[in-house]
C-alpha cells in the first residue's frame, strides 16, 4: 500500500457526494480509492464490524437507485458498468458518520489524513445546500415538470412512429419476418375485435392471432379454397376465445380491420407474407371502413 497520500481537493471530494434517501453519501469505491484500498477489502471491514455500521452509517443500493445514478451522471456511469465486470453486488455507500466509523478501523495515517478531508467536504456540502435550499426546490420541480414532458413526447412520438409505419408499408421478396412482425402489431392495437379477410388462409393465421388482447373477438371471412380445420378453431378457441369464422365469396382481396375503426389493405395473403413483393396499406376514409363492415 502506498505510503505517500495523494492530495484530493475538497472540490474533487465533494463532486463523489451523492444524496440518496435524503442523505449525502459517497459510493464505496470512491471511498477506497481515496483511502487507497480495494474496494472489496473496505466491504470486508465493515462487515465484520457490521455492528458499528447500522443503516444511518452504511447502506447497499437497490437496483434501482444504481441505475437513477447511472441516468444522472456520466462519470459515475463508467464507473458502475466498470464495476459489472469486477464486482457481483450492489453498491454500499457511506454517510458522513460512516466514513468517520471506517477511518477509525483502518487506524492509519493516510486514513486519518483523507477523513479530515471527506469530513470538510461534507460539512462544505451540507452549507451549501442549506444555503441554496430554495433553489434546489425550483431546480426539483422544474425537473419533474420536464420528466412529465419526456413522457408525454415520448407517447406522442411512438404514436407518430406508429402511424407512420402502418400508413403505408412495401415488404420485398424475402421480408418474411418484418411483415409478420408488422401484422402481429396490428393484431394486438386491437381492443375489442379483429376482422380478417382472406379467401386463402391456413393454420398459419392462428398463430398470429395468439398473439392479441385476451377477450379480443376474432371473425375471419374466408373461402371455402382456404386451408384451415374445424378443429384447429375449436382448439383455438379453448386457450383464446373467441374466434368465428365465416365463408364469403364477396371479396377478392385480403383485409384487416381493427375495433370497426381500423382498415388495413394487405396485397398478399396472409399465408404468403414476404414470399414476393407485396405492400400493406391503410385506409383511413371513414366512408369506406363503414362500407367494409357492413357488407
Amino acid at each position: 500500500m502506498p505510503n505517500e497520500l495523494n492530495v484530493v481537493s475538497n472540490e474533487d471530494i465533494k463532486n463523489l457526494i451523492y444524496t440518496i434517501r435524503g442523505k449525502q453519501v459517497m459510493l464505496d469505491s470512491d471511498v477506497a480509492e481515496l483511502y487507497q484500498y480495494q474496494t472489496k477489502r473496505i466491504n470486508e471491514i465493515v462487515k465484520r464490524n457490521i455492528e458499528r455500521f447500522p443503516d444511518n452509517f452504511c447502506f447497499q443500493l437497490t437496483e434501482r437507485e444504481t441505475l437513477n445514478l447511472r441516468s444522472q451522471f456520466a462519470t459515475l456511469n463508467k464507473k458502475l458498468n466498470k464495476g459489472k465486470v469486477t464486482r457481483k453486488y450492489l453498491p454500499y455507500v457511506f454517510t458522513e458518520q460512516g466514513i468517520a466509523m471506517l477511518s477509525g478501523l483502518l487506524k492509519n495515517d493516510i486514513a486519518i489524513k483523507v477523513s479530515i478531508n471527506i469530513m470538510n467536504a461534507f460539512v462544505e456540502m451540507r452549507k451549501f445546500i442549506s444555503s441554496n435550499s430554495q433553489m434546489f426546490e425550483r431546480l426539483t420541480k422544474v425537473e419533474y415538470k420536464m420528466l412529465e414532458y419526456d413522457k408525454k413526447f415520448d407517447i406522442l412520438f411512438n404514436e407518430l412512429q406508429k402511424d407512420e409505419n402502418f400508413k403505408q408499408k412495401i415488404f420485398f421478396e424475402g421480408q418474411i419476418y418484418n411483415a409478420y412482425s408488422l401484422i402481429i402489431d396490428i393484431i394486438k392495437s386491437a381492443k375489442k375485435k379483429i376482422l380478417v379477410i382472406d379467401n386463402y388462409i391456413d393454420d398459419s393465421i392462428l398463430k398470429m392471432l395468439a398473439k392479441k388482447r385476451k377477450n379480443v373477438e376474432v371473425v375471419i371471412l374466408t373461402s371455402d379454397k382456404s386451408n384451415i380445420q374445424n378443429i384447429d378453431i375449436q382448439k383455438f378457441n379453448r386457450q383464446y376465445p373467441i374466434l368465428k369464422m365465416s365463408t364469403s365469396n364477396k371479396f377478392h382481396d385480403r383485409f384487416i380491420i381493427i375495433d370497426n375503426k381500423e382498415l388495413y389493405h394487405c396485397g398478399a395473403s396472409i399465408k404468403d407474407l414476404g414470399k414476393k413483393c407485396f405492400g400493406i396499406n391503410k385506409i383511413e376514409d371513414e366512408c369506406i371502413i363503414e362500407k367494409m363492415i357492413n357488407v
